[in-house]
């Protein structure tokens, strides 16, 4: 599976002016890209203004991506807020050039900055299949708790959309190489550049990494860009096979 990581500077909770920064650079994705990811609450960048700034679960945003996906022949992801039955969430969104799609909820909201005070957290994990890989969804925060992304041979490929801070950019490889390594997987983590509407900056740094927790791809720092890297479910198997520290892991259950 080829994948392109788009990492974008974010307008302060301007929803078109940010979809028409992401759609001048589809032209420029590589030929024969399976999957493209963007960042977290990639209409707005990190408000808590919900109110204002969200939409219906099918509305513009999601109508925006099913559009891309299918004139561009890739399938899209990436989180933004959606209001259902009067609560807000940060939803995560899947999309195909055929039409299927699946949603994950942000689990862990990030408290320091009043996310869980605004949105409603979720309460289920997304494993879904697509060009024959197994992919699992997390967004931002949530990569700090590994026990809710503890793989058991559930998946192949964990996602990352995320808006996480320059001040903290070491923690953010950090933690994106330990997910690959423990879970044996590959991770794609998305992150933003710029500076948000509270004077946060932040450095993209969005990145490929390997099960053995090697960097295959990565963004400049501070720069609007494109990465794309591949992924070898061949050569995941191998190493799988041949280094199964899965089987050793202990068995646990998770009570969301």
């Amino acid at each position: 599976m080829k994948i392109t990581l788009i990492q974008q500077n974010l307008i302060w909770e301007r929803r078109s002016e940010n979809l028409q920064g992401f759609e001048r650079v589809l032209p420029l994705i590589p030929s024969g890209t399976d999957l493209v990811i963007l960042p977290e609450l990639f209409t707005t960048g990190f408000t808590m203004n919900a109110a204002s700034n969200s939409e219906a679960p099918f509305s513009e945003t999601f109508q925006w991506m099913a559009r891309i996906s299918a004139e561009y022949c890739f399938a899209m992801c990436g989180s933004y807020i959606v209001e259902e039955n009067s609560l807000f969430f940060n939803r995560w969104v899947f999309v195909t050039p055929e039409n299927s799609w699946w949603s994950y909820d942000k689990r862990h909201l990030f408290g320091p900055g009043g996310e869980d005070k605004i949105f409603t957290r979720g309460s289920e994990r997304l494993v879904l299949g697509y060009s024959g890989v197994r992919i699992s969804a997390s967004v931002c925060y949530d990569l700090r708790f590994p026990v809710w992304i503890r793989n058991r041979n559930e998946y192949d490929l964990l996602i990352n959309s995320a808006n996480w801070p320059e001040s903290r950019r070491d923690v953010w490889i950090t933690l994106l190489k330990a997910r690959a390594i423990e879970n044996q997987c590959y991770v794609a983590g998305v992150n933003r550049v710029g500076t948000d509407g509270k004077g946060i900056k932040y450095c993209g740094d969005s990145v490929i990494i390997n099960p053995r927790g090697e960097i295959t791809a990565m963004a400049g720092k501070n720069k609007e860009c494109l990465v794309t890297g591949e992924i070898s479910m061949a050569e995941l198997s191998d190493f799988r096979l041949q280094f199964p520290a899965g089987k050793d892991a202990d068995n646990f259950t998770l009570h969301p």
